[in-house]
């Protein structure tokens, strides 16, 4: 249930890494990530570190707990070296949204309800507020194949998708597809296809966690087929 929007229930947590973004430059995309700390306190402390420049406009702890780091309306920087649909300045065009969960690194686990409640209430605000259509709402992995893995096979796309935050696609029929067809619907939805293997892995990550192995079988081609003519 959608209930009082999150960013104004959230804390302030001011981080000093950000700048202002490039003037005319849309807020258009939503970029989601894991922290990959083994807690909010030692992820938050990173975030808010000078030395870091890491940052991220909010931090959702696993109880729900939402930490606003950032104004929106200021350059964030979250997603690193990116790309997503040929823009290259993912952070001057996004909002990003960090869940506190270890990662592969320090024993992945399942995003908790209360964090999946907060983050549909945050994301629906963050809608609201800019016109960011449903093919631009991401994780680190989709922008970053090559190096990310976040939010990874755990989290809950499709949940997010009934909120109407996102794309989803089921009972797609699987289609034969060759290398180079992939890499150009791949591209086509938004991937950088510089290293193919790992952009199918990064669409499977998210579309299709039952089986991420970075190959282009017919089943992953059906899904990407469908999510293009949904876009």
């Amino acid at each position: 249930m959608i209930t009082a929007s999150a960013d104004r229930l959230a804390t302030m947590i001011a981080s000093p890494n950000y700048n202002n973004r490039p003037c005319g430059l849309p807020v258009d995309m939503l970029v989601l990530h894991y922290t990959g700390m083994e807690t909010c306190e030692a992820a938050l402390e990173r975030l808010c570190d000078a030395d870091a420049l890491v940052s991220a406009h909010y931090v959702i702890d696993e109880d729900g707990t939402v930490h606003r780091l950032v104004d929106e309306d200021k350059r964030a920087w979250h997603a690193g070296v990116a790309w997503w649909r040929g823009a290259m300045d993912v952070n001057g065009r996004s909002i990003g949204v960090e869940l506190v969960n270890p990662g592969h690194e320090f024993g992945y686990r399942d995003f908790p309800d209360a964090q999946m409640v907060a983050l549909e209430n945050l994301c629906c605000g963050i809608l609201k507020r800019h016109s960011i259509p449903p093919q631009n709402v991401v994780g680190h992995a989709d922008v970053a194949p090559q190096r990310k893995q976040d939010p990874g096979e755990r989290f809950d796309w499709k949940r997010l998708a009934s909120f109407g935050v996102g794309l989803w696609v089921e009972g797609a029929d699987p289609i034969s597809i060759s290398a180079d067809d992939m890499r150009v619907m791949l591209e086509a939805y938004g991937y950088d296809v510089t290293d193919l293997a790992a952009a199918v892995a990064a669409f499977q990550r998210h579309f299709r966690p039952s089986l991420i192995n970075g190959q282009s079988d017919g089943e992953t081609a059906g899904l990407l087929k469908a999510l293009l003519a949904a876009m």
